[in-house]
């Protein structure tokens, strides 16, 4: 099987809306693998399918977490919960490369999704891994970080932005 690569900011792929996953089958698991793969060379923190191409509803996080652990999980058709508390973090994507930008998101989230077991799993995470939930939940709805940052700022960046694009293009 040929490497998945990451799609970048102006491919159509990355503003759809992703389909649910109806059921998880090995086709499921050699995605999440993929997914991890990627993200190991890549080196980002979450990665969600339609980054590598695939527009259904599936993230990974391999991330820091505040005890000093790493949380390392795929979850299928993920939710946000509840959410409270605001924070800033600074934020970069794979699929926007080079930019990074501050972005208000929510400080604690309950995500909810299945496992790749088929298990039910729900979990709070707060600061950066709570970031990052969100984050990759917002690339299944079609939205990137660059659009949760003020108007000003994206005018600031649609040069760059644009040139990234045409480079994908």
């Amino acid at each position: 099987m040929s490497m998945k690569k990451i799609r970048v900011y102006g491919d159509p792929v990355l503003r759809e809306k992703a389909k649910p996953v109806e059921g998880i089958d090995e086709s499921i698991d050699q995605l999440v693998r993929d997914m991890f793969s990627v993200l190991e060379i890549e080196g980002g923190i979450g990665l969600a399918a339609n980054q590598i191409g695939v527009p259904l509803r599936v993230i990974i996080v391999s991330a820091p977490s505040d005890d000093g652990t790493r949380i390392e999980l795929a979850l299928v058709n993920p939710v946000i919960t509840s959410a409270e508390g605001w924070l800033e973090h600074e934020e970069g994507c794979l699929s926007v490369p080079g930019i990074y930008e501050e972005v208000r998101r929510r400080a604690k989230v309950t995500v909810e999704g299945l496992q790749l077991s088929g298990e039910r799993y729900e979990a709070g995470y707060e600061d950066l891994p709570a970031t990052v939930f969100q984050h990759e939940i917002d690339h299944l709805d079609g939205v990137l970080f660059v659009d949760r940052i003020s108007p000003l700022k994206r005018r600031l960046l649609e040069k760059e932005l644009s040139k990234i694009a045409r480079e994908e293009g």
